[in-house]
């Protein structure tokens, strides 16, 4: 099968489609037929090497593990022994390593759940991940309630537009932080207010917010603390990439060292899978109440376009790369 690989870190142009064996489902297992993947920031650092932090877990010279990708959409092909959810034909999407490939084997219990009929391969493609970190980052990490006032840093990002909408699902008023390009974008998604950078600084505003969720970590903790209550939480998900030594971890050390200092609580976190989570995200998908934005769709046979793309830092929602007519 033709799979995405590189076997060492660098630009864009290290990435390679390569005919690897295809994977064998085992016990437990499902083997997907891929129709779509999406790109997330963890696969760009995976390609670059960098953060150079990072590569205590990615390897310190070459990758540990060539494959790349982790959300894909798909078709189940064959089941593994004992596999009791899923037959061949059911469309499905989740979250495995090695997803830039034309075919995936994931375990049934874990993220991997149907795709609901109203929403395409891309579009599902296009979840797992930011949406798991929109979710677990509100949800748990920020404990939003009802009615609470939520600020979204970096609202027309992949997470971004995810936690946008599921704040108003958890029954948030939501404030939207983006550029002049993605204001319309981000009211469409139910945003109640939404802020142009580039024209007002949201540091600077007389309203007071109960959570923020900060994903483009663009501001320092003394501007932040300013729009917050008394006993806000900040929910740290990502920051300037930069720092080729710390990436956003540096922005997110300075937040968490000053916060011990305020009543505020400041948590950061990387989302993690599991099958209850990705069945709430299959809910709000099939209800409406969550609608993928695809900014821009690759074929696999021009992933290196679409690392390239998003290395330029202006990726508004998801991209998206097609594999085997994944559009269907």
């Amino acid at each position: 099968m033709k799979a995405a690989v590189r076997d060492r870190f660098g630009p864009p142009e290290v990435v390679e489609i390569r005919e690897i064996d295809k994977p064998v489902p085992a016990e437990g297992e499902v083997l997907v037929r891929v129709r779509a993947a999406s790109l997330n920031l963890g696969d760009w650092y995976a390609v670059t090497g960098r953060p150079y932090v990072g590569r205590t877990q990615m390897g310190l010279r070459k990758p540990k593990d060539n494959r790349l990708g982790v959300d894909y959409a798909g078709t189940v092909e064959a089941v593994g022994a004992n596999v009791t959810q899923f037959r061949p034909g059911d469309d499905v999407f989740g979250g495995r390593n090695g997803a830039y490939a034309e075919y995936v084997c994931a375990r049934e219990d874990r993220g991997i759940v149907p795709k609901p009929a109203n929403v395409t391969f891309e579009e599902a493609a296009a979840v797992p991940v930011a949406a798991l970190t929109a979710l677990q980052g509100l949800r748990d990490k920020g404990q939003l309630q009802p009615g609470q006032k939520v600020l979204i840093n970096g609202a027309s990002g992949g997470v971004g537009t995810f936690a946008v909408q599921i704040a108003k699902a958890l029954g948030a008023e939501v404030t939207g932080v983006c550029s002049t390009r993605n204001v319309d974008m981000v009211r469409s998604l139910g945003a109640d207010d939404v802020i142009d950078y580039t024209h007002e600084d949201f540091t600077r505003t007389d309203r007071r917010y109960d959570l923020l969720l900060d994903v483009a970590g663009s501001r320092s903790w003394s501007a932040c603390k300013r729009v917050l209550m008394p006993q806000a939480t900040v929910v740290l998900v990502g920051g300037p990439k930069t720092n080729r030594l710390l990436g956003p971890l540096g922005h997110v050390i300075k937040l968490r060292a000053a916060g011990l200092l305020s009543s505020r609580n400041v948590t950061f976190f990387i989302a993690k899978f599991n099958k209850p989570d990705m069945v709430v995200l299959q809910e709000l998908l099939e209800s409406g109440k969550v609608t993928p934005v695809v900014d821009r769709r690759y074929e696999l046979s021009e992933i290196a376009d679409a690392f390239r793309y998003m290395g330029e830092g202006h990726c508004q929602a998801k991209v998206v790369v097609t594999v085997r007519g994944g559009a269907r």
